[in-house]
């Protein structure tokens, strides 16, 4: 309990004996007067001979009577802030910090600035104003320090609190500003009175002699009571002693183990001779406090800097310089001059730690006194260069890491830069991420698996859904279990859903992570985090190939966007982590919006996955635009690192419609569509024409060898195409290759090197319809074949024509169509008890089209079965053919039964509908309906929804017609039936006018039921609502969907044609029903790889494979495009009108400051030339009263002359 637990900790101060004041007999000591003694005993009252009042004697401890929050009003929206009234000397700063932490939910700062100046308001230059006011939020703010002021609104704490309010509330909230001010001295301080209130708080401009107001910019109050009313001094000891224990709490640093004390640093601003003493204090307390004097601010902060800059080596002054100061000293403070030599003795004992005392003077170095703030700590905390750089982590402070840390010739300790990244990573820190990669720091060396484990299970940084993502794999999680890479691994495969397969949970990463385990090194987590890398005699870079993808990967699911955009501006393969980065972001939002976290959450994740695919989109961009033949082969080579996916099927896990819809993809794409066949005009009439006509092929135009080595293709395609080329050299022998680590072996330096050489012969060649440019090529690589271009065998050129997606798409078109009319012309006839040609022809041709879906299933990349099952689910039309093939099947299995025939004929009469509407996947294709067909389906899914309302409507009206035209049915679920029935057909217009009143006959009034009249009324509301409300917002629904969905159907139109062209690619050559000739034909070739113990592959996708050479040069390709977006992109923005009128605003800003301070001179001058005439009106004055007294004296001697001549005579 918050109240009980203030009450019995805190205690105020309250005077018990009433000792008469020297200045003042009818007050006490204590600054009350007698009448607040009236409760004291009289024995109390008279003091002993002599006694002087103390705070220690004279005062009894009580529990506190005022704590709660303050609000101060006179602002639009009053702030607040906590107080507690305590004891000066009996409170604990144990208990205080307990408070603060607690209570009042603070956590322990990074950094103490504790600020001393003068007490009475004062003015301080304008530009000196603003560059300590902007300094020192900065300086709290980057650093995460408490401001500790002595909390009134006077003096230097005034200052401090317009610093604070220079910035928005938000801001605002972040700095921490903790006023100690003594209790008697706030003024209105009876207000304040209460236990846990709320209390209004009015700040008067004009307070009372020696009271002060409370600065209303300050967060946190401890007001310090020692029984007096009027003084200060009181709060002193306990702000110094609350300062040394804050300092001696041990800080977190980045790795979460406890480190140094709280730094602590006093800053000086004007002040007078107390100041001067405390300064003394700071810099000779043990440990030593390092502090900060403002030059220019006034009195003790100049007198200081002056001694501090004059002061030799040896710790003396120069007599004529000390004259002067103590001459500046009696001015400056009135003092005598026996006073202002004491002080003077002081001031060299401060400048004797001169090392401890940093003097900010404007116009020399750095501009900016948070700099000198936190570089006076570097230098008076005497910590080594790993500390340091602890330090500014801590602070997050990269500037002062890179101009004071980083410097020429510092040596660092083994290990200790690889820890200060981990630091770096753990705490989010991009900035000294990068400032470590600069100074030599590797990644490669860096990145381990216990380093990378530890990451994951780092509870500093933002809040993430990688906790409830674990619980979705995992279902029993123990208390305190630690995420394995094996687990993340299985997290990437959930969220990336199809055919793809983490590194992490591959069996050659699996036996090295088990091996590590059992060598071990994982046993001690603190041990393989700090300790140099060890990889069981393995390298570590041979684990991770690319650290700044699983680093990306790390940040991604850690949700540090931050980090996760630098980490992929590093490294290779920028453009497909882009892609995973904004696959992965979509799937954890979904997550996050099935698990019924907060929205904000979703949208912040949504909001991430568009960034990534922005950067994916303006690299392809920036790639296409230098050079369009690379940036197609970065779409299509195979990605290791990736699953063995490439970019182009990132993309469409990722639905990134924008990047598939880009002109390069586009044209990729096509390229695709054609195969080998090289057309550009009337291609589908030439296509046509050569499934009709065979003969008609060897007239097609056809890409050459060399461009079909260039082609993307599937790993089994790939594959076949070496097994060819082999036989056709005797050097070559590919049975040798061991297929079961083709994907690790098969481009190995170790290989053959004919086998290279016919690889490399497919990225030398050109490629004519705009794929690979020959000069390009031919910078990189230099072959024999670089300009040869070999035609294709007949026999290939078959294959090459009936293998490719076009043709594919016809050849399956035609023979679906006649399988419609054989099934249009079998549901019109009359069913004969025996099944027809017709009827077995399409029994035959369905049970094909079953097997190749079984055959679809089997052969999907995932490896196991219910991932196939889904991956195959995922295609609507998939799900759509199933059902038609099942109820054909039902059809069929009905109409060999006589009862059952004619069941059999209407399930084949509805079943035949499916068959129809499977027609819009062929329209699909189609550039002009395809688009049309999406917008379709946007409106289908609108309707769905409202035919929700459209039901409950229709319901009701139609329940209360039954019920009341027909009220002595019999149960039957026929008036189901009739209770839709009437009211449905009232939606299209027809009304039954016949039926609306029938009572209205007298003829037949005494057959109407009771209650007949409500029915008609109803019918006009329903008919109000239905076909007036309902059907005009369907259909301004439609209009809304179909304005919104038309710009972006085309768009939709060509991300969807990558995925029906790896259909079409995909699916066997001869279509329904000779598609099981195929089937014979793959299961046979299956069932010699058995035999000969080879592996099978279900990689499907549609890539190019290039070797270790090839990619290294695409790398840098990419690499160099990367670059060169960047430098585009910071020109950009360097431009841009905001960054424009940042930079005029600041000149302004620096013009002002300038302009400022040439009136401040001028001011000064003005000052200065009305002194002087003053001085020299006065000096006229006294030359003309000496001219006069010379001349009385004159004339005084010549009367004088005068009588002696007189007497003389």
């Amino acid at each position: 309990n918050q109240k009980s637990w203030i009450e019995k900790t805190f205690y105020k101060r309250e005077c018990c004996k009433f000792i008469k004041s020297p200045r003042d007999n009818s007050k006490c000591c204590c600054g009350r007067p007698s009448s607040h003694h009236a409760s004291v005993p009289r024995s109390l009252e008279e003091p002993g001979v002599n006694e002087r009042w103390h705070p220690y004697g004279h005062t009894e401890a009580q529990p506190t009577d005022a704590y709660g929050t303050v609000e101060f009003q006179g602002a639009p929206h009053p702030s607040k802030a906590q107080y507690v009234r305590l004891s000066s000397f009996d409170t604990k700063a144990e208990h205080v910090l307990q408070l603060l932490q607690r209570h009042w939910g603070l956590t322990l700062p990074k950094l103490l600035i504790t600020v001393h100046g003068g007490i009475l308001n004062f003015d301080l230059q304008p530009k000196l104003k603003r560059v300590f006011r902007k300094g020192l939020l900065k300086a709290a703010k980057t650093t995460g320090a408490w401001i500790i002021t002595g909390g009134t609104n006077t003096g230097v704490t005034r200052h401090v609190g317009d610093a604070i309010s220079d910035r928005t509330t938000k801001t605002k909230n972040k700095v921490v500003a903790i006023g100690i001010a003594p209790w008697g001295i706030v003024e209105n301080k009876e207000d304040l009175l209460g236990r846990d209130n709320v209390v209004p708080y009015h700040c008067v401009s004009s307070p009372k002699t020696n009271s002060a107001v409370l600065n209303s910019n300050h967060s946190y109050f401890l007001l310090v009571d020692n029984g007096t009313v009027g003084k200060y001094g009181g709060e002193i000891i306990f702000r110094k002693r609350l300062e040394r224990f804050i300092a001696q709490q041990k800080i977190s640093i980045a790795s979460g183990v406890k480190g140094r004390g709280v730094p602590v640093i006093c800053v000086v601003l004007e002040g007078g001779a107390n100041t001067i003493r405390s300064v003394l204090e700071y810099v000779t307390d043990t440990p030593p406090v390092p502090v900060v004097v403002c030059d220019g601010s006034g009195r003790a902060a100049d007198l200081l800097a002056f001694t501090h800059k004059y002061t030799l080596e040896d710790g003396t002054m120069p007599e004529g310089l000390r004259d002067q100061l103590v001459l500046t000293i009696q001015k400056t403070f009135q003092y005598t001059q026996e006073q202002a030599e004491k002080l003077f003795i002081e001031l060299m004992l401060c400048v004797k730690k001169r090392e401890l005392i940093t003097v900010f003077r404007m116009g020399e170095g750095a501009q900016d006194i948070d700099l000198a703030i936190l570089t006076a700590l570097l230098k008076g905390t005497n910590a080594n260069a790993p500390d340091q750089l602890s330090l500014a982590l801590t602070w997050d402070r990269v500037d002062i890491a890179r101009s004071h840390i980083f410097v020429y010739g510092q040596e660092w300790p083994e290990g200790s830069l690889e820890q200060a990244m981990m630091d770096a990573l753990i705490n989010d820190r991009v900035d000294f991420v990068k400032l470590l990669l600069e100074n030599g720091v590797s990644m490669h060396t860096f990145l381990t698996i216990p380093r990378l484990e530890e990451l994951y299970n780092t509870r500093q940084g933002p809040s993430n859904t990688l906790r409830y993502l674990i619980r979705d794999i995992r279902k029993h999680i123990p208390t305190g279990y630690r995420y394995t890479l094996l687990d993340i691994g299985m997290v990437l495969e959930h969220l990336m859903g199809g055919a793809f397969r983490s590194v992490y949970c591959r069996k050659k990463f699996r036996q090295k992570y088990h091996a590590l385990k059992r060598n071990g090194t994982a046993g001690n987590l603190q041990s393989m985090v700090t300790a140099v890398p060890l990889m069981i005699d393995t390298k570590a870079n041979e684990l991770f190939q690319y650290p700044f993808h699983d680093l990306m990967i790390w940040a991604v699911l850690m949700k540090r966007q931050k980090m996760a955009l630098f980490m992929w501006q590093h490294g290779e393969e920028a453009m497909a982590k882009s892609l995973l980065a904004c696959k992965l972001y979509k799937a954890m939002a979904q997550e996050a919006e099935e698990d019924d976290l907060e929205v904000d959450i979703s949208d912040e994740l949504m909001k991430y996955a568009k960034e990534f695919q922005t950067n994916a989109l303006e690299l392809l961009e920036h790639c296409y635009k230098i050079d369009d033949d690379y940036t197609m082969q970065l779409l299509t080579y195979e990605l290791k690192n990736f699953s063995d996916q490439t970019c182009l099927s990132l993309a469409v896990q990722a639905v990134h419609k924008e990047f598939l819809a880009h002109t390069c993809c586009q044209i990729l794409i096509n390229d695709m569509w054609m195969g080998g066949l090289q057309m550009r005009k009337n291609s589908n009439l030439k296509v046509l024409m050569g499934l009709l006509l065979p003969p008609s092929i060897i007239c097609l135009d056809f890409k050459s060898k060399e461009e079909l080595q260039l082609m993307p293709q599937t790993m089994e395609e790939h594959l076949d195409e070496l097994e060819d080329q082999a036989s056709e050299n005797e050097d070559v022998s590919f049975s040798s290759i061991d297929e079961d680590n083709v994907h690790e072996s098969l481009f190995c330096d170790d290989m053959n090197p004919e086998k290279n050489s016919l690889q490399s012969s497919g990225q030398t060649a050109g490629k004519e319809n705009g794929f690979v440019n020959t000069d390009m090529s031919f910078e990189y690589t230099a072959t024999p074949y670089k300009k040869k271009k070999s035609p294709l065998r007949l026999g290939k050129k078959i294959y090459e024509f009936y293998n490719a997606p076009i043709t594919k798409f016809w050849f399956y078109t035609m023979t679906y169509f006649m399988f419609l009319m054989l099934f249009t012309f079998h549901v019109l006839v009359k069913t004969y008890p025996n099944p027809t040609w017709q009827e077995y022809s399409l029994i035959v041709y369905t049970s094909v089209m079953a097997m190749e879906k079984i055959r679809q299933v089997i052969a999907s990349e995932p490896v196991r079965f219910r991932y196939k099952l889904k991956v195959f689910s995922s295609q609507y039309w998939n799900i759509w053919d199933s059902f038609a093939i099942i109820t054909f099947f039902i059809a069929v299995g009905l109409r060999f039964h006589d009862d059952t025939r004619k069941a059999a004929r209407i399930v084949y009469t509805l079943n035949i509908v499916f068959w129809y509407i499977r027609i819009l996947e062929i329209l699909t294709v189609n550039k002009y309906l395809g688009p049309y067909l999406k917008i379709i389906g946007k409106l289908l899914r609108d309707m769905s929804y409202f035919l929700v309302i459209m039901l409950l409507v229709v319901a009701s009206f139609g329940i209360i017609r039954q019920a009341v035209h027909f009220q002595n049915e019999e149960p039957s679920w026929f008036l189901v039936r009739s209770m839709f029935f009437y009211p449905y057909w009232m939606i299209y217009g027809e009304l039954f006018a016949d039926e609306i009143d029938t009572c209205t006959d007298k003829d037949r009034h005494d057959e109407c039921v009771y209650g007949s009249w409500v029915a008609p009324l109803c019918m006009f509301v329903f008919l109000l609502v239905a076909n007036i409300l309902l059907v005009n917002l369907l259909i301004a629904r439609f209009n809304a969907t179909f304005i919104r969905t038309n710009p972006l159907t085309r768009q939709i139109w060509k991300y969807q044609r990558y995925q029906l062209i790896l259909n079409y690619e995909l699916r066997p050559i001869l279509p329904p029903p000779i598609t099981f000739i195929s089937h014979i034909y793959l299961s046979i070739k299956y069932l010699v790889r058995r035999c000969r113990g080879k592996r099978d592959f279900f990689d499907n996708g549609l890539k190019l494979f290039l070797s270790a050479e090839d990619k290294e040069k695409l790398h840098d390709f990419e690499e160099e495009c990367m670059e060169d977006l960047f430098r585009c992109k910071e020109i950009k923005f360097q431009s841009s009108s905001e960054e424009r009128i940042r930079n005029i605003n600041e000149r302004v800003e620096n013009v002002t400051m300038r302009m400022d301070d040439v009136n401040q001179k001028e001011n000064s001058i003005k000052l200065s030339l009305q002194t002087m005439d003053y001085r020299m009106s006065k000096l006229e004055d006294l030359m003309i009263q000496n001219s006069e007294t010379l001349n009385m004296l004159e004339y005084s001697w010549l009367g004088e002359v005068v009588v002696i001549s007189v007497h003389l005579v």
